[in-house]
């Protein structure tokens, strides 16, 4: 079977392939301004439809408990994305205006391997645990904690890294035993899509366990997290929106799963390679056009080096253009869409009013036409104070903040609403790890460390939300704990 982007116009619900009763709407290749194609556009009848067979495959058949087939499940799955990487390779680099260098890792064939690892858990795992006889009021009982599936997830997705973060939640949730209603962004509703193709046409996932709904209308989200039937909502997105669904949430008090904004502090001490570690604060910032939560977008250097430092992470920039993402050379691909451009220009007037400095980029790049493009832009002269060095941008936008010493680089990292990821760099281990202990974020890495794995639990602190993706945390956000006791000689 060859995959095209027609196979992306249909939901998955109940095991079918299913056009949405609002239609369709536009695909647009964010690199071109040009409609791909079609998606299915599903309605509120669509999700109940789905949300309903999510409920019956969980309550009526034995998923939640077949370990190993689900585990088989998953890797079919998993060779069926590899048999077809190719062509999911071209419709993410079109749809997402994801680099084509990185597809090659977190956007696409490092997710797909991850649902191995999920697989693995599914077999491995220790479902029960033995506590014992204890005695209690002169009762001896012997006493077992189980560990057993929520039930209905309701997973709602960003268009960002729409694979890892799609396959972060269907790989740990059907591995735990769930059955899942997936609702991915509007923008890239064919990376999803497609997977519901391969569902239903080269697995062996029962009917109403994996479900698909592409909708153009943001409200089908919120419709799982006040859904009675739905035993988990697990989001990826903003802060404003993570808020209003566990909000939504509370209503039913279903467990809320939610991995938030950020505003990454890259922390420079004083015994660093200061050009080497501004060259990998400018790339980490022009990676995928700065479009990620965990991206570092803060930048603090030694006062003392200030100039050296905003001379050095220029120069990088300037060699890190916004293009193509067809090419295989490029980093910085476009911004999603008009709207997100328009947001992060926006943010890049403001920097100025506040009394900041654009040192390099500020703009459209004059050689792209067409395509939502931003040049990957370093703002100077500011301090953490202002907006733009406090609030998400989402672009390929880095503020370049100045610190007195180690313990005021913790004190500014640490004066943000969020704690979600982060970089330190230095060259005395000791310092180190006195700034590693001190910075209240979920990741760190240190002198270029990659902390993005299977097995590594991915989350923040503060308003970077709750919980951990990935690794056995993730795996266990999607499991409830039952204690058994029966009477014991």
């Amino acid at each position: 079977m060859t995959l095209r982007p027609t196979d992306s116009s249909s939901l998955l619900i109940d095991g079918k392939l299913v056009p949405g009763s609002g239609g369709t709407f536009d695909v647009i290749n964010p690199a071109t301004e040009e409609v791909l194609g079609a998606a299915a556009d599903a309605t509120s009848a669509d999700m109940d439809a789905a949300i309903a067979a999510a409920r019956r495959a969980f309550d009526d058949t034995t998923w939640s408990r077949d370990h190993a087939f689900r585990a088989r499940c998953l890797r079919q799955l998993r060779d069926a994305l590899l048999a077809h990487i190719e062509e999911f390779r071209e419709i993410t680099i079109a749809e997402v205006g994801a680099p084509r260098f990185f597809t090659s890792g977190p956007q696409l064939e490092g997710p797909v391997a991850d649902l191995g690892y999920f697989a693995g858990l599914a077999d491995s795992y220790s479902w029960a645990q033995d506590l014992g006889v204890s005695t209690t009021m002169g009762i001896k009982s012997h006493r077992r904690v189980l560990k057993e599936a929520v039930g209905v997830v309701g997973a709602i997705t960003p268009w960002n890294f729409p694979h890892q973060i799609n396959f972060a939640k269907l790989g740990p949730a059907l591995a735990a035993g769930n059955t899942v209603v997936l609702k991915p962004a509007p923008d890239t509703p064919w990376c999803a899509a497609l997977v519901g193709t391969l569902i239903a046409q080269e697995t062996d996932f029962p009917p109403g366990v994996v479900n698909i709904v592409t909708s153009s209308d943001h409200a089908l989200g919120a419709q799982l997290s006040t859904d009675p039937r739905v035993d988990l909502v697990s989001f990826t997105g903003s802060t404003a929106t993570g808020k209003a669904v566990m909000t939504a949430a509370a209503q039913t008090l279903k467990k809320v799963f939610l991995e938030l904004g950020g505003k990454s502090a890259f922390i420079v001490l004083d015994d660093a390679d200061l050009a080497g570690a501004c060259g990998m604060a400018a790339f980490t910032v022009s990676t995928h056009a700065g479009q990620g939560c965990a991206l570092t977008t803060r930048l603090l250097v030694p006062r003392e080096k200030y100039d050296e430092a905003v001379e050095a992470t220029a120069k990088a920039l300037r060699g890190l253009p916004a293009g193509d993402p067809n090419e295989p050379g490029t980093i910085c691909g476009p911004i999603i869409s008009a709207r997100q451009r328009e947001r992060v220009e926006a943010y890049l007037r403001l920097a100025v009013e506040e009394g900041g400095t654009i040192v390099v980029g500020g703009g459209r790049p004059s050689n792209h036409e067409r395509g939502f493009f931003i040049e990957p832009t370093l703002v100077s002269g500011l301090d953490n104070s202002a907006r733009v060095a406090r609030e998400e941008i989402f672009g390929p936008v880095l503020v370049i903040i100045p610190h007195d010493g180690d313990d005021d680089a913790i004190r500014i990292a640490n004066d943000s609403p969020y704690g979600l990821s982060g970089s330190v760099w230095g060259t005395d281990p000791a310092r180190v790890q006195h700034v590693v202990e001190g910075v209240r974020t979920g990741t760190l890495g240190v002198n270029g460390g990659i902390w993005y794995a299977a097995d590594a639990p991915f989350g923040g602190y503060k308003q970077s939300g709750i919980g951990r993706e990935m690794g056995v945390a993730g795996f266990e956000e999607y499991l409830e704990t039952k204690l058994v006791a029966e009477p014991a000689s």
